[in-house]
């Protein structure tokens, strides 16, 4: 059963490649995309098609990348519900980025990164933190509450930074949402 579950799973991947592939500005047809996913660049498809390939590596080092931390991050919690949102760290992360949109006038990608990362280390330690309070220390029943109320508290802190400021909404907008495109 797992075996099968598994090939499903990989005709599956198989398929969004592909379709990663076809679909842009400019359609292309499977036998194009398959050339040109083979390395074939004769035709003006082909061509269009293989400039589409590294954001499709690209969407599939990063798709790789979040399965490992969320798996990380249930393992850790011993959770099998943890999620970023539900423990804080994506809120962390939005509060640093929003703040330093704001306040600190970032723009560029690599110290957006940087707030990124010490705005989810900070969430995290904190509901840590707070998870390990009282008896019995860090339960993942108190990490997941410690973990939602930082949450909430940061996503409100976000809309109380960013609701005055529509230019901030815009960059923060674009930053939460992310793209390959330019791989």
């Amino acid at each position: 059963m797992r075996l099968a579950v598994f090939v499903g799973l990989l005709i599956a991947l198989a398929i969004a490649c592909i379709a990663s592939v076809m679909f842009g500005v400019r359609s292309i047809s499977i036998e194009d995309a398959i050339a040109a996913i083979g390395g074939a660049t004769e035709t003006a498809e082909q061509a269009a098609a293989s400039t589409r390939l590294p954001r499709t590596v690209m969407a599939l080092l990063v798709g790789a990348a979040l399965a490992m931390s969320g798996a990380t991050l249930q393992g850790i919690t011993r959770n099998p519900l943890a999620d970023p949102g539900i423990f804080g760290v994506l809120s962390g992360a939005s509060l640093a980025v929003v703040t330093g949109i704001a306040f600190f006038g970032l723009s560029r990608p690599i110290p957006t990164m940087i707030a990124a990362m010490a705005g989810s280390l900070a969430a995290t330690v904190f509901v840590y933190f707070v998870g390990s309070l009282g008896r019995g220390g860090a339960t993942p029943l108190k990490l997941a509450l410690s973990g939602a109320a930082t949450a909430a508290a940061a996503s409100s802190l976000v809309s109380a930074i960013l609701l005055p400021r529509a230019d901030v909404m815009d960059q923060f907008r674009f930053w939460q949402i992310g793209s390959v495109g330019g791989a």
